[in-house]
């Protein structure tokens, strides 16, 4: 798969302007659905509580702090499938797993039990499609939009590449949707891969 930027003209957008567009489009996927393609083996998330806890070192303050977003999600994505659109997602992952991605794991296996529909990438099934390059991270957004989403060297959120044309939305979005069903289904990934992990040894270069 090739980026997006290879493929024609993006628009690049701040981090206020990202999110601001993100939401506006997100409630508008439709049927043709929400598909996200994430390769990096760790981001930041400040101002995630369970995040937060996770870095300091908390491991079970962390998991219990996702437990307790339960009812959230469960209102979100009930909102999600009211809005006549589905959730899917291709996380890559590379072994060992990584100490920010066993937490993320965590969150993800959480989401899928109230309809995300996530599945693993790793091994082989990443080299397929890197022959020439690194993956890009990639949402895309029904038939309307699409968007290279963008982070600073630390893996922190600085904002997004907007991409309009229907041709590489549609293609973008066929690759995604081939990646998903080449992958393996998350509850079975985490139960193997993830589920008895020890605690993460976290340093501030590994998250």
């Amino acid at each position: 798969m090739r980026s997006p930027q290879a493929v024609g003209p993006g628009r690049r957008l701040g981090l206020d302007d990202y999110l601001e567009d993100f939401d506006r489009y997100f409630w508008r996927s439709g049927p043709e659905g929400f598909w996200k393609l994430e390769r990096q083996q760790s981001f930041l998330e400040p101002g995630v509580a369970s995040w937060e806890a996770f870095r300091r070192g908390r491991w079970d303050e962390s998991l219990a702090l996702l437990e307790g977003q339960r009812g959230h999600y469960e209102e979100y994505f009930r909102r999600i499938a009211g809005s006549g659109f589905t959730l899917h997602r291709v996380r890559c992952v590379e072994e060992p797993i990584s100490p920010y991605l066993q937490w993320e794991l965590h969150l993800l296996h959480l989401k899928a039990q109230y309809g995300e529909n996530t599945r693993v990438l790793n091994g082989e099934g990443i080299r397929r499609y890197e022959a020439e390059h690194t993956l890009s991270e990639i949402v895309v957004l029904g038939s309307l939009v699409m968007y290279e989403v963008v982070y600073d060297d630390e893996g922190k959120l600085v904002g997004g590449i907007r991409f309009s044309d229907p041709h590489d939305i549609s293609r973008c979005r066929q690759t995604i949707q081939e990646m998903h069903r080449s992958g393996e289904p998350l509850g079975d990934f985490f139960s193997r891969h993830v589920a008895r992990l020890p605690p993460p040894t976290v340093a501030d270069e590994q998250v």
